[in-house]
């Protein structure tokens, strides 16, 4: 069972490599032609209108993309044309990227399961450009439009309208378990369903990226001020690296919190804590991120810019103040022996 799910994983996060692209440049075109709108609405005139038609292109796309590459992970290339043209059916019937996720895996499993079937030698050769894609696309395409599409395009709506209707205090919990998401492993599997709930939603529920942008940022941030407030908790390398750190957390690169986790795993808490904190904080505070990224980098598309970067910065507040309260200094290798409440200077040659 587990390493079922592990493959299922797999499959999905091999998909949404292939999506994050689409994502990313349609999401930040379609927020730049908002943006330079000089209002919080789609332009519907000149050239404006036509950069937004281009982000829109890339937001439409995402989806068949989502559910080709997964097929495509599960079955190679047979995969690739009934997972496109299952998800796209799964998009035009309100079912959204579940739907698109869910035609994907069918569209995979489907290949596999032709596969099975012995043919004649005169076809083998015709089976991976024709018949496999035919009869899967068949298979994928009739679940979907005549069967499990339409539950699924009420449960979108369902839950895109419950999370409209989400206010003030309401959110929180969202903003929690969301904002925890992002920053329990720092870009890894757990982190990338969050960002992908909001990135798939970016154009209908924005304040969804307003909250786990902000948190995205908060972990290297918070780490890298930490290690310039609290010399005496990390080596001379971990020092150096503090800036990196925060400029990679300004660039909504989450990643930049890694190598100090890898150290000292008890981090990861303080980082769960902050990331927490500001994605409830930008939720209650109303902010709307328009760009399927994070960071401070995206705040020309945010709306209460002000909001956003004070939730940011008290997520990074409560990752210093932990590891100010719970970060032990390092340890002396040579001697192993505690490290006295005084600064430490590491150099190479120390080693």
């Amino acid at each position: 069972m587990k390493n079922a799910a592990k493959t299922l994983q797999s499959h999905l996060m091999t998909a949404t490599s292939y999506m994050i692209p689409f994502v990313v440049a349609g999401g930040i075109l379609f927020a730049v032609s908002i943006m330079l709108n000089g209002e919080a609405s789609v332009p519907t005139s000149g050239w404006l209108a036509q950069l937004n038609q281009i982000g829109s292109a890339g937001l439409a796309l995402f989806i068949p993309v989502l559910g080709g590459y997964i097929a495509f992970s599960i079955a190679d290339k047979p995969g690739l044309a009934p997972g496109f043209i299952g998800a796209y059916l799964a998009r035009e019937i309100g079912a959204g990227f579940i739907g698109g996720i869910v035609a994907g895996f069918i569209a995979g499993y489907a290949i596999k399961l032709l596969e099975k079937i012995k043919l004649p030698s005169q076809y083998r050769t015709l089976k991976t450009i024709f018949i496999y894609p035919l009869g899967a696309t068949l298979i994928t395409g009739g679940l979907i439009v005549f069967v499990i599409g339409g539950p699924i395009a009420w449960f979108m709506t369902w839950l895109t309208n419950w999370l409209n209707s989400l206010s003030g205090m309401a959110k929180v919990p969202l903003g929690v378990i969301l904002g925890a998401m992002v920053g329990v492993d720092m870009g890894g599997p757990i982190n990338k369903v969050a960002y992908t709930f909001a990135q798939t939603q970016v154009d209908t529920l924005p304040y969804l990226m307003g909250g786990v942008g902000a948190a995205g940022a908060v972990p290297p941030i918070g780490i890298g001020l930490a290690t310039l407030i609290f010399k005496k908790r990390f080596t001379q390398a971990e020092r150096d690296q503090g800036f990196a750190a925060i400029l990679m957390g300004c660039m909504g690169i989450t990643e930049g919190a890694i190598p100090y986790a890898t150290a000292d795993l008890k981090i990861i808490p303080m980082y769960v804590a902050g990331s927490a904190t500001a994605c409830a904080t930008a939720f209650m505070c109303g902010c709307l991120n328009h760009a399927p990224w994070g960071g401070l980098i995206v705040l020309p598309v945010v709306d209460h810019r002000l909001a956003y970067f004070l939730s940011v910065m008290l997520g990074a507040a409560v990752v210093v103040a932990l590891v100010g309260i719970f970060k032990k200094a390092p340890v002396d290798e040579e001697t192993h022996g505690a490290v006295e409440d005084e600064d430490i200077e590491l150099n190479f040659e120390t080693f």
